[in-house]
């Protein structure tokens, strides 16, 4: 039987999601033997539940409940009201997440002081550096099972996808190509399989091969008597004291109906829509803006990659289904060298789409209609795919609002969702489709062509963190500057987003918070 808490226990920290922030740190404190309830707003999945199905996972697995996507980009005409593709569900994104584990590299941290001041940024530092960091980063790396040093697995053959794109890569210069870091078990780690190369990385490892809090941190928190989760618990409102303190959670549960757990401290991991959203519904008197605003900054600073999809048409067959979806990483391009045009790098990233995303994703706006189209269909086995992950600059006005009058099924404002490109963005984005071409084009392709954006899973940035209270929503230990035992634990507390897939940091971040959290509750400061 699981541990039940009572909803008067205020003995327990709440962690408001499930995925790499909330799964992690609600099992680094039952490690330490600190009670926690963890509410997740989907339904839990077992691993029977995943089908190598792109369209019926997509529709079991994602946040679907409504958003507004809003922005001058395409995505605002061709996912209206899908701005991100996140999953709903206990394990959150790390069900849907493709594997990519990298660290940012050190001067991501101290980009602003890199580069100073650039017309319509919000560039800030991040308040702690790549070395104190680090010793989590390994931590990480041997808790998820990322190939490599860490953990001892090596890395992933290279599948016919990333043969393609790195032999061009080789021909124009490139020398950085790995197939990895990825927390995809290369053998058997951690009570977990190794990969059986079935290409469903995003629709949720059948095999658990790949990491994810669903079948690792969840159960094994629940193992421990100091973890309880709820399922189809959506977080409404966090309440606080008279002194400002929050002391509690107010969710809907499965049936509807209103519950509130009391709560020693509130960690909010609801990803970086949901997170802002919750603590800008749970204004008050005490706090008029939301929880944690003093700054106005929650919300602010939507980050979520400068990207961009590029495919190309091989002479012979390629077969970029068979093998994990993002199979190599080519990193030349991840350093920072003005000379290019641009702040910030990006890295390449070897993909493939089976034939039903890659259907629609090919051509969103026009429904699939045409000559072009149906030839290139017609090819699909001849197809090799990469896709651009590079730094996205903050920008204030991109963010997370409430709608004035739209309310959705628990009676609570639609998330506007706002995004608009940097001019460092394009610039950026104009080089890796520019170099990834070339790279196609060095091996002979028969065509090459781009995708069109569609809705992203990096999501980071808009709580984000700052050394002054007035730059940001939380310290250097994701606590909140306004609220000493209120914390982010999700990748929106993200100063900026590097040029790396943002999973691998948020774990070790929550690693590093849980520490933190333990020690406070030591010292009876919380």
């Amino acid at each position: 039987m699981s541990t039940r808490f009572e909803h008067d226990d205020d003995g327990v920290v709440v962690i408001i999601g499930s995925g790499a922030g909330g799964g992690t740190l609600a099992h680094a404190l039952a490690r330490k033997g600190i009670k926690s309830v963890v509410l997740e707003a989907g339904k839990r999945y077992a691993l029977e539940d995943i089908e190598n199905d792109e369209w019926a996972m997509f529709e079991k697995i994602s946040w679907l409940d409504e958003r507004i996507t809003a922005g001058p980009r395409q995505l605002t005409e061709t996912f209206p009201n899908l701005p991100a593709w996140i999953v709903k569900g206990v394990g959150g994104s790390t069900i849907h997440w493709a594997g990519v584990a990298l660290r940012f590299q050190p001067h991501e941290f101290r980009l602003h002081s890199e580069v100073g001041d650039i017309d319509g940024a919000n560039l800030l530092d991040w308040p702690i550096s790549y070395e104190e960091l680090e010793p989590y980063y390994v931590q990480a790396e041997r808790h998820m099972g990322v190939t490599g040093e860490a953990s001892g697995m090596p890395l992933h053959d290279w599948n016919n996808n990333f043969m393609v794109l790195a032999e061009g890569a080789r021909r124009v210069g490139y020398e950085k190509l790995r197939a990895g870091p990825m927390a995809i078990n290369t053998r058997p780690y951690d009570d977990r399989p190794q990969c059986m190369q079935a290409g469903f990385c995003m629709q949720g490892c059948r095999f658990g091969a790949k990491w994810s809090t669903m079948y690792t941190d969840i159960p094994r928190a629940e193992a421990t008597g100091y973890c309880e989760v709820r399922p189809n618990a959506m977080a409404l409102t966090i309440e606080h004291d008279e002194r400002g303190r929050v002391n509690a959670v107010v969710y809907a549960d499965a049936e509807g109906n209103l519950q509130r757990q009391r709560a020693r401290a509130v960690c909010v991991a609801g990803n970086s829509i949901e997170s802002p959203r919750l603590l800008l519904n749970s204004h008050s008197a005490l706090f008029p803006d939301g929880l944690a605003n003093s700054s106005g900054q929650v919300g602010r600073n939507y980050m979520t990659h400068a990207t961009a999809c590029v495919f190309a048409e091989m002479p012979k067959p390629v077969n970029m289904h068979r093998g994990t979806t993002f199979a190599g990483i080519i990193s030349d391009e991840a350093r920072l060298d003005r000379s290019r045009g641009f702040v910030g790098g990006y890295t390449l990233e070897v993909m493939s789409l089976g034939l039903p995303f890659f259907a629609k994703f090919m051509d969103p706006a026009n429904g699939g209609w045409g000559r072009d189209y149906a030839a290139i269909l017609e090819k699909y086995d001849h197809l090799s795919g990469v896709w651009i992950c590079g730094e996205d600059l903050p920008m204030e006005q991109n963010g997370i609002t409430l709608h004035d009058s739209r309310k959705d099924q628990y009676g609570l404002p639609v998330p506007i969702v706002y995004k608009g490109d940097h001019p460092n963005d394009g610039a950026l984005r104009r080089h890796g489709q520019q170099q990834a071409r070339s790279c196609y084009e060095a091996v002979g392709a028969v065509r090459v062509f781009d995708v069109p954006d569609f809705p992203t899973s990096h999501n980071v940035g808009t709580n984000r963190m700052s050394a002054r209270a007035e730059d940001g929503v939380v310290n250097q230990w994701g606590q909140a500057h306004d609220i000493d035992n209120l914390f982010v634990s999700d990748g929106s507390q993200f100063t900026s987003s590097g040029a790396e897939n943002p999973t691998l940091t948020i774990v070790a971040l929550a690693l590093r918070q849980a520490v933190h959290i333990a020690e406070r509750m030591s010292r009876g400061e919380l």
